[in-house]
């Protein structure tokens, strides 16, 4: 029921979904007068559809916590509980974002040894795809969040695009090592002594020119980031049809390019790779977005089917479980300390020398 156009763009998604894909069903969990009355008018009737009443909504005006906790019969709190039960495989979502991860925590809990759940979002690139992460969780990180978001990219990248070795990146206002605030600086220490395939600090130009396949900051920064390859990729849309129906040899020019024409329209196409799933809880959540129509849902659906086949999620959890971090530092007279991170703790421990 969540979205600006729930809940008709959720129903007429989940159809296109179910008649373009074999192998999976869809539980449709809402208002069941309003999704049957759209069903009727749609003349869709399937065994691989099924209709969960739930008569209450959670809105993005309801605080997020108190939300989760009154609303047992929302949409949003049955769905969580079905994923927990094993009842669904994947949780889909167009609503408020703070809710979702309110009861993605609350419900599901995170994967042990996760700090902060992280949202990752796909986003294109002249080298084919990068996942940005965070993409608007967690506004203010402490520098373990940046490695566990690592390893959050690489696992997702590894698992859904076979990607082996993923670059990861460090956003930052410079390449410098020594470049950002102190939250970055030490981000970037911990991260070159991981097992990750670390680059260094990026800059917001390496993200579209695919330099990186993981692109790791903040989710205030990374919500930004978001937010202005989205606008760019509308403006440039608007931009090129323009220069080619601004006269009549200009349009004829356009018969030559009309294939790749197409190709760039829809690699700019937000609804393409809609949905960014909640990294780091314990079950697979979709955040789609709000704005989402009929065809984003259908695309998020078909990227939740192929991310509940693959091994993503066991990726993850074996990664952050079995993932260490030494880093030899310097201390006030000859006293040396290691820190060690295992898990979520971060505490020193004397060296046995």
């Amino acid at each position: 029921m969540g979205g600006d156009y729930a809940p008709d763009a959720i129903v007429n998604g989940s159809i296109d979904a179910l008649k373009l894909q074999d192998g999976f069903d869809i539980a449709l969990i809402g208002d069941g007068g309003q999704i049957e009355r759209i069903l009727e008018s749609r003349n869709f009737k399937s065994q691989r559809l099924e209709v969960i009443h739930a008569k209450e909504v959670i809105t993005n005006d309801d605080v997020p916590t108190r939300a989760i906790k009154s609303k047992k019969n929302s949409s949003m709190v049955v769905g969580f509980n079905m994923l927990k039960e094993k009842k669904g495989d994947v949780f889909i979502s167009a609503g408020s974002t703070g809710a979702l991860l309110t009861g993605a925590l609350f419900i599901l809990g995170r994967l042990k040894g996760v700090d902060r759940p992280a949202l990752g979002a796909v986003v294109p690139t002249k080298a084919g795809k990068c996942l940005l992460i965070d993409a608007g969780l967690n506004t203010t990180c402490k520098p373990v969040n940046y490695i566990q978001f690592g390893i959050f990219g690489s696992a997702y990248m590894k698992g859904l695009f076979n990607k082996e070795n993923p670059r990861v990146g460090l956003v930052n206002m410079g390449t410098e090592a020594k470049k950002g605030t102190e939250i970055l600086k030490q981000a970037y220490t911990l991260l070159k002594s991981t097992n990750l395939n670390f680059v260094g600090n990026i800059e917001g130009k390496d993200i579209p020119l695919g330099n990186v396949d993981v692109a790791v900051c903040d989710g205030y920064v990374g919500n930004v980031v978001l937010k202005f390859l989205e606008g760019t990729g509308s403006f440039l849309n608007g931009l090129i049809k323009g220069m080619f129906t601004r006269n009549i040899f200009s349009k004829i020019s356009t018969l030559f390019v009309m294939k790749d024409m197409k190709a760039f329209k829809k690699m700019m196409d937000p609804s393409e790779d809609g949905g960014a799933p909640i990294l780091g809880v314990n079950g697979i959540v979709i955040k789609s977005h709000g704005n989402s129509n009929d065809k984003t849902i259908k695309n998020v659906i078909l990227k939740a089917y192929n991310i509940a086949k693959s091994s993503v999620f066991d990726e993850i959890r074996h990664s952050v479980e079995n993932m260490e971090v030494n880093i030899d530092g310097e201390k006030k007279g000859r006293e040396r300390k290691r820190w060690h991170f295992r898990y979520r703790k971060l505490r020193p421990r004397k060296d046995p020398d």
